[in-house]
């Protein structure tokens, strides 16, 4: 496409911290066909605000709580005034594909569609994970401006809308970060303490929150959601997490991916769900034995003000 396009009536939204391996390549994949880029940044300390400085002025800063919430304050404080929103994590890319697919389509689209569901392709150590349940994955990153948030839940936070109706698109966002493994187990790590917060709030209700409705009937979200809820919730704690490993690597051919792919499926699909399980475990053990609530230990534990 030429460097002179016509740019969408579009606005991307990224939250950043110390992401300077990634944004780069992600901006890119935005820059010049998208009227507008805006950085919600959690006081990184590297150089990403450097970076981001030579694609958009529309940076700003706010104290990170967790992904749902952090995007939510940017759609509601920021000067959004384009027709559509696009959700963007900072180590992810709009393909080349998918801008075209928007360029073409999204001028032209009937007023009662609200939303776009795109697939997401995971690329671990540079190896594309097709298999597993990972392929693909449909998530809901595009919608009308004020009619789509985010559902208020610490951990696998999906969005919403609230009129209309979504359609799915052809093409692809590729997420792939550049950082090590040390940091992507350091972040599994503080996703674990956030998804065991979920699921101890959904057994004990100490927090509000407005997910997205768990059908089986439904959207993949839902649907996986459903399952999450209504199976894998009951199944027993420590068990689940290898059960679902199996699950995924052997009836779902996760093992297809070959050594990366082992990699990511034991680690994402096992190593992280028996965290959360023992996390879970420890938070109700210490409510139990102080005799405190459960959300009492999680604001000394992890340093919380839930």
């Amino acid at each position: 496409m030429s460097g002179n396009m016509e740019k969408l009536s579009i606005s991307a939204i990224i939250l950043t911290y110390n992401e300077e391996e990634n944004i780069e390549k992600c901006l890119e994949s935005l820059y010049g066909w998208v009227e507008d880029i805006f950085i919600v940044d959690s006081y990184s300390t590297d150089k990403t605000l450097e970076i981001s400085k030579k694609y958009t002025d529309r940076i700003y800063q706010h104290a990170f709580e967790n992904q749902a919430r952090q995007f939510n304050w940017g759609m509601e404080n920021m000067p959004i005034e384009t027709d559509w929103i696009l959700r963007l994590d900072a180590d992810e890319i709009v393909t080349p594909e998918l801008k075209n697919e928007l360029l073409h389509s999204l001028p032209n689209l009937p007023s009662d569609i609200s939303g776009l569901r795109v697939k997401r392709k995971i690329i671990f150590m540079g190896k594309w994970i097709k298999h597993g349940g990972c392929y693909p994955l449909w998530h809901l990153r595009i919608w009308r401006t004020g009619r789509g948030f985010v559902e208020d839940t610490w951990m696998d936070e999906h969005a919403k809308i609230n009129q209309g109706r979504a359609i799915f698109l052809k093409n692809d966002i590729s997420d792939e970060n550049k950082k090590n493994l040390d940091w992507w187990i350091g972040k599994h790590n503080r996703y674990a303490t956030r998804e065991a917060i979920d699921l101890l709030n959904r057994k004990y209700k100490f927090l509000p929150a407005d997910e997205i409705n768990a059908k089986i009937s439904g959207s993949q979200e839902q649907r996986k959601r459903w399952v999450k809820k209504n199976i894998y919730s009951s199944m027993p704690i420590f068990f689940r997490a290898f059960l679902y490993f199996v699950f995924r690597y052997f009836l779902l051919f996760g093992f297809l991916d070959g050594k990366r792919g082992l990699m990511w499926h034991f680690l994402q699909g096992c190593w992280y769900r028996f965290l959360v399980d023992a996390k879970v475990y420890e938070i109700e053990k210490i409510a139990k034995e102080k005799n405190k609530s459960v959300k009492e230990v999680i604001n000394e534990l992890y340093n919380k003000n839930l």
